[in-house]
């Protein structure tokens, strides 16, 4: 009997023992989720009280970043869709000398700060640079702080989100289906895009999502290598710091410029969600 009033004792203990980090567990994570929530609803409460908030979409300001940042962007996912998807391809499924080095080189604007990338832009493009002094002697022509810039500077930190999505949707494809599809007749080309294509397609739609909400949210490159001339290369991040300088816009004009983005990057990750829900973004 003693035996057993010592495992009810120790069960009992037990008991207690994970209640209390059950209640630790959990008042950690309200207070992380707390943490993450307040700014949010702090920006979404003073734009309901801040006087002009949705007016100050409407000024010319407002509108050209936004349109300069909704094109920009939308050039920026062409790019990187017509030169990162053979570089996807090449990685996935082709074995070269220097396979490491360029994977290694493609995911680096990702873990690099964007004002380093900025940097490197201008002192590669610039009218200084080593590729920008001799073209501008050619030609004329000066490709930093302009708009052709602006979607540079998005393409270098946006396009490996692309290009990291579209190497695993092919690497996740089965190879057999195209081997069948070549016995039967069918040119690589073809059976890229009717057997390949489609077997990647969530993870390439997933890679598109993310390669332009991080274009349309890009700022430290932009601003180095671009500049922040409104109408031409002030995208939308950039209209914001703008504002806090003392521009037309205000208070209000950033307000609404970053509830704009908010609401743009929430609607991002419900569809990006929705796409990885078809098991083709790998978890």
């Amino acid at each position: 009997m003693p035996g057993n009033g010592r495992e009810e004792m120790s069960r009992a203990t037990g008991i207690g023992s994970d209640r209390s980090a059950a209640v630790a567990v959990a008042v950690l994570a309200a207070a992380f989720a707390i943490f993450f929530i307040l700014p949010f609803a702090g920006l979404v409460d003073r734009a309901l009280d801040e006087g002009g908030t949705w007016d100050a979409l409407r000024t010319s300001e407002a509108r050209d970043a936004l349109v300069l940042s909704l094109w920009t962007s939308s050039v920026t996912v062409v790019l990187a869709i017509a030169f990162g998807t053979p570089v996807a391809y090449l990685l996935a499924r082709g074995h070269f000398p220097g396979r490491a080095f360029v994977d290694a080189l493609i995911d680096l604007p990702i873990v690099l700060p964007p004002t380093v990338a900025g940097v490197a832009l201008l002192t590669a493009f610039g009218r200084r640079g080593l590729i920008g002094e001799p073209l501008e002697s050619l030609t004329g022509y000066s490709v930093s702080f302009s708009s052709v810039a602006v979607v540079m500077a998005q393409t270098l930190v946006a396009a490996p989100f692309y290009v990291r999505a579209a190497r695993s949707g092919f690497a996740a494809a089965d190879p057999q289906l195209e081997r069948v599809a070549y016995t039967l007749g069918a040119s690589r080309l073809r059976a890229f895009f009717r057997i390949l294509v489609p077997q990647a397609g969530p993870a390439l739609a997933a890679g598109i999502i993310l390669c332009w909400a991080r274009s349309i949210g890009e700022l430290g490159a932009t601003l180095i290598f671009a500049g922040n001339l409104q109408g031409k290369t002030q995208t939308m991040p950039l209209a914001i710091i703008q504002a806090f300088e003392g521009s037309s816009l205000g208070l209000a004009g950033a307000i609404s410029l970053s509830l704009f983005l908010l609401v743009v990057a929430l609607g991002v990750l419900v569809v990006f969600r929705l796409v990885a829900a078809r098991g083709g973004e790998p978890r």
